[in-house]
């Protein structure tokens, strides 16, 4: 598959420091790529790179064949992009702003009119096309800034935190529309702190922490880097005794088993594993209410590349951070195993060596 972005060592410095250092990844034509980390990690600068906004210190990158530092108004051409703040002018009404970046974009009056009313009508706006976007909700203004940026049939998006300070309900709305853009085969580098939106979308996913990129690749091969096997939980109706913990680790297959509130987390070598362990424990007439195999979620595989970057950097946790540890963690976080290697240096082709 042809790669729609690559980027070979890409750097780029401010007076403040280094906010990108030699970024390099590939990604395929058509796929969702999730590009993370903490604030400052430099996922606004690689947009901004990426779309020729900013030109690199050193290092290269290509959009669809073009490199943005050299090529940028065709680049622009064929690329959307959603910024973090949508940028409206309020002295206009939703139809008069998709209008004028219509007309900038070399549409005729004719067809910037017809592709404006298609550009209404599927963001749901009739009832607001000829009303200022002044007072405009959050939610209301991210549809016209996605709309703008899908104005010219854009090959690739670049979507920079595109739910940010939008209530549930407009996030819900937002995240939809992002999969039934890239249902319809356009690449999208989506930069967000929000992981839950994240991991329903990414095909693929880039961590970065202070402009390095740490890892690349879709989340479930870079789990397979972090950790042995998957999780998986058993519902018993109540706490595992140690007898039945001791049935279940020794059942083949099951690499752990630890006691849960209704049963039991385990750890186990794939899904194939948990028929097994049913059985097992009807063998022994023990009641089976439920039995499901978990996989690391894309928020499992990020907070544990982070937790690997701060303990090989020695970074203080923040308070931020840890909150986030917290209100995250799932069940691969619940058994304390070893990891299949002890740093990010030992995590193979797809996690990227730290310096």
């Amino acid at each position: 598959m042809t790669a729609a972005i690559t980027t070979d060592a890409l750097t780029r410095s401010f007076p403040s420091g280094v906010a990108v250092d030699q970024l390099s990844f590939a990604l395929p034509t058509g796929s969702v790529l999730a590009l993370l980390g903490p604030n400052g990690a430099g996922k606004t600068t690689t947009v901004r790179l990426l779309n020729g906004v900013l030109r690199p210190d050193s290092g290269r990158a290509f959009v669809l064949g073009f490199d943005p530092s050299i090529d940028g108004t065709e680049v622009r051409r064929r690329t959307g992009v959603l910024t973090e703040n949508a940028a409206l002018d309020d002295r206009l009404t939703t139809r008069e702003n998709l209008l004028f970046t219509a007309r900038l974009r070399g549409f005729d009056q004719s067809s910037a009119a017809r592709r404006v009313d298609e550009m209404i009508e599927r963001f749901g706006m009739a009832e607001r096309a000829d009303d200022l976007t002044q007072g405009f909700s959050t939610g209301q203004r991210k549809r016209v800034a996605l709309a703008r940026a899908l104005l010219h049939d854009p090959e690739v998006l670049f979507l920079d935190e595109p739910t940010s300070g939008l209530d549930p309900a407009g996030t819900r709305d937002v995240i939809n529309l992002i999969h039934t853009l890239a249902s319809e085969g356009r690449t999208i580098v989506l930069a967000t702190h929000f992981l839950g939106e994240a991991g329903r979308l990414a095909d693929y996913m880039a961590v970065m922490h202070r402009g390095r990129l740490h890892a690349f690749g879709r989340p479930a091969e870079l789990a397979s880097t972090l950790w042995s096997g998957i999780g998986a939980i058993v519902d018993i109706g109540t706490a595992a005794d140690d007898a039945t913990l001791a049935l279940l680790r020794s059942t083949p297959g099951v690499l752990d088993a630890q006691r849960a509130p209704d049963g039991a987390f385990l750890r186990v070598a794939d899904r194939e594993v948990v028929p097994r362990v049913v059985g097992a424990l009807v063998a022994r007439e023990i009641p089976v209410f439920g039995a499901q195999a978990q996989p690391p979620t894309l928020e499992d595989v990020y907070f544990e590349i982070e937790r690997r970057i701060i303990a090989e950097t020695g970074e203080q946790l923040t308070d931020a951070f840890l909150s986030e540890m917290m209100g995250t963690a799932s069940v691969t976080a619940n058994l304390a195993l070893p990891a299949t290697s002890t740093g990010l240096q030992g995590l193979g082709g797809n996690v990227a060596e730290t310096n």
